[in-house]
């Protein structure tokens, strides 16, 4: 893992009709590692990843990708520059295979040759994903229909992955495992930044994590410290 920063957060401000939700964030994520974003629900989490990725426009702050700065700019725009969001939820495409939701991914690519070998990657890092490449992805599992959000967000060839609460619905078992896949894409060279409820199992993969609580920052730390220190998990991640 290196010490240079990938993404930088300084200070951001966002909400929604004029409404702060999110009044004090500042983070960033270094290249190589998985970061956490941890806190409870309503804590500005999920805002601050839109401002991020443009879905919404920051009131005020500073986000940097590669030291270039990137406020504001939109989604489409992101992905070229290698930023992939997978949203909470999933979002696939419910009557379509798997291999043309994964397809949709790389929409931006217009050699052929080089999503081909994007997708033999993908297929490569999830198995599972490959054997089921022909369904519909309705009819899929919730744990398999994660794989695949995260795979097609994989095509775009991203330097940097954003992760919405991808345990959201699963059984713990599948927590494990999704969040599992996270720990080999990093492995693969990619960064990881992953918004998570599920405290314990985020913390056993991530290299650091930020606690965010009422729209600002409140502590950092290496996962070990979060985990040890009594008072951080009974006020911060409600342990």
């Amino acid at each position: 893992m290196s010490d240079e920063k990938l993404l930088e957060v300084v200070d951001l401000q966002a909400g929604y009709n004029g409404m702060a939700v999110v009044h004090d964030v500042s983070f960033s994520v270094r290249e190589g590692e998985i970061l956490a974003i941890l806190g409870s629900n309503g804590s500005g989490k999920t805002t601050t990843l839109r401002a991020i990725t443009g879905t919404i426009k920051p009131m005020s702050g500073i986000i940097r990708y590669k030291g270039e700065d990137i406020t504001g700019m939109p989604p489409f725009k992101l992905v070229s520059k290698g930023i992939a969001m997978v949203p909470e939820g999933r979002m696939l495409f419910g009557g379509m295979t798997v291999e043309d939701n994964l397809l949709m991914g790389a929409y931006l690519n217009q050699d052929k040759k080089a999503i081909q070998e994007r997708l033999k990657l993908v297929y490569e890092l999830f198995p599972r994903v490959e054997e089921r490449k022909k369904q519909t992805a309705s009819t899929l599992s919730g744990g398999e229909q994660q794989m695949v959000a995260i795979a097609r967000g994989l095509m775009s060839n991203p330097s940097l992955l954003i992760l919405d609460e991808p345990s959201l619905g699963l059984m713990p078992k599948l927590v494990k495992e999704v969040l599992q896949f996270v720990k080999t894409i990093r492995e693969t060279g990619i960064s990881v930044l992953i918004v998570e409820q599920n405290v314990n199992e985020t913390l056993a993969i991530a290299d650091r994590a930020y606690v965010i609580q009422d729209g600002s920052t409140v502590i950092s730390g290496a996962p070990e410290e979060l985990k040890d220190n009594d008072e951080i998990r009974r006020i911060y991640l409600g342990m």
